[in-house]
């Protein structure tokens, strides 16, 4: 025990690595607690077709915030200079300027937007949607810097008093007006009180209005490849439900939107905890610099890909009979989805901690390259899977264009000096049985979504 405590004590790296890993993982399961007894609670007084609305509405808002990320958060935690004022007030400047572009745009898409989709209701909430844009472009970077130097507890608890905020705000919405307006709503609170309590609850110096022209150039140098990264994240993380969109009616769309959002929960938790532990890792300890540092850096990768695949794996397996547990009759349908789903994600599971290495190295390129043949087989799967398989076909898309991605990863992670084809052959061998036999036991349930 006493071992154990020490391992949390103290300022050296993999210290800091423990603490805020610990409080990364309390933080998104705070988070998803949170999303999931609202979900509870709203599924029950609004209908299906309101969140298959709200998914087309996220599918824009999230994919103009990713198509316009110029990487500032990378940047300030890669970044010599991620600690000088003048630095931090030219990165927020920046900031600033894309979430007034990002509100504007989305007023200009919202009618495009709504008749691509044949929903003229999208023409009203997709503006009121982007007013999250706007407001989230002014939260300090404060919120970097505590990232940088892996301190989040503070942070985290900051996160989540202003998720419940917002979900306060929601579910009292939608029990006055029974509106889907309710869910556009919640996110604009939400990002406003995330904005008031940063500003207030985090210490540090305010951020001012400041273009200073060297870290200007650093941030947009570094950032340009970013910028084409995350414009192709959106494919990878919405573009599943952007495509689905024309396919499939609102009430298919909404049970699809929370077999994801259950389904989905230890491969979001993975994404939000692996950046944020191994480019500081990466960063400070060099595995090519000593053989024993790049033990540890295997160990860790190798207990996350553990956790995550092996949560991805109980969900599979509970999927259908927790749906069938938390949900009215109306959304049975989506319990083989969560199924379906957490197998599909688990190929990025498996080598999700390896993109962090060129970010921590300022090569954005190259994650850039790896991002662009993730994004590109991941939409031809799933289009070539929904044309000919339906729904099924879709699913089983998201998980097999993983195949034509990993050599790309090969050639990043071989660059870097961080591949680990020994983890690699494992994890594949012992999730694919694990797999197999969980698609035998649900087999039954499955077959009915062949009729969506």
């Amino acid at each position: 025990m006493n071992r154990m405590v020490s391992a949390f004590a103290g300022s050296g790296l993999m210290a800091r690595v423990l603490r805020s890993a610990s409080w990364l993982i309390i933080g998104y399961g705070g988070s998803q607690a949170l999303r999931l007894a609202a979900n509870l609670i709203l599924t029950r007084i609004l209908f299906p077709e309101a969140f298959g609305l709200m998914a087309l509405v996220s599918v824009v808002t999230v994919g103009l915030n990713l198509f316009s990320d110029v990487g500032i958060g990378p940047s300030i935690a890669q970044n010599k200079r991620g600690d000088d004022p003048d630095f931090l007030d030219t990165a927020w400047t920046i900031q600033v300027i894309r979430g007034v572009f990002l509100f504007g745009l989305a007023w200009a898409l919202a009618g495009p937007v709504a008749a691509f989709y044949g929903e003229p209701d999208l023409k009203l909430y997709l503006p009121i949607a982007a007013v999250a844009l706007l407001v989230s472009g002014f939260n300090p970077t404060r919120i970097e810097t505590a990232n940088r130097h892996l301190l989040v507890g503070r942070l985290t608890l900051l996160d989540l008093a202003s998720q419940v905020i917002g979900i306060g705000f929601m579910i009292w919405f939608a029990m006055a007006t029974g509106s889907v307006l309710a869910l556009v709503l919640g996110g604009v609170v939400q990002a406003v009180a995330k904005l008031v309590l940063t500003h207030y609850g985090l210490p540090g110096p305010r951020n001012t209005f400041r273009w200073e022209k060297p870290a200007a150039y650093e941030i947009v140098h570094f950032g340009k490849w970013i910028f084409l990264s995350t414009g192709l994240a959106f494919l990878i993380s919405q573009g599943d439900r952007a495509i689905l969109g024309r396919f499939l009616t609102l009430e298919v769309l909404g049970l699809y939107n929370i077999g994801f959002f259950l389904g989905s929960f230890p491969s979001m938790l993975g994404h939000a905890v692996s950046p944020k532990i191994m480019i500081p890792v990466y960063r400070d300890r060099p595995a090519q610099e000593d053989p024993a540092r790049l033990r540890k850096q295997r160990l860790l990768r190798a207990a996350m890909t553990c956790g995550i695949v092996g949560l991805l794996l109980v969900m599979a397996a509970a999927g259908p009979w927790l749906v069938d547990v938390l949900y009215d009759d109306r959304y049975h349908l989506s319990g083989p989805i969560v199924t379906l789903i957490a197998c599909a994600l688990i190929p990025q599971a498996i080598i999700m901690t390896y993109d962090a290495a060129a970010l921590s190295a300022g090569d954005s390129r190259s994650f850039f390259v790896l991002s662009l043949v993730k994004a590109t087989s991941q939409t031809l799967c799933i289009i070539f899977g929904v044309l000919n398989f339906g729904l099924l076909g879709a699913m089983a898309g998201l998980g097999l264009s993983m195949i034509f991605t990993y050599p790309a990863l090969v050639w990043l992670s071989v660059k870097h000096r961080v591949w680990d084809p020994l983890h690699d052959a494992i994890a594949i061998a012992i999730s694919s049985a694990g797999v197999a036999l969980l698609l035998w036991y649900h087999w039954d349930q499955i077959n009915n979504l062949s009729q969506m």
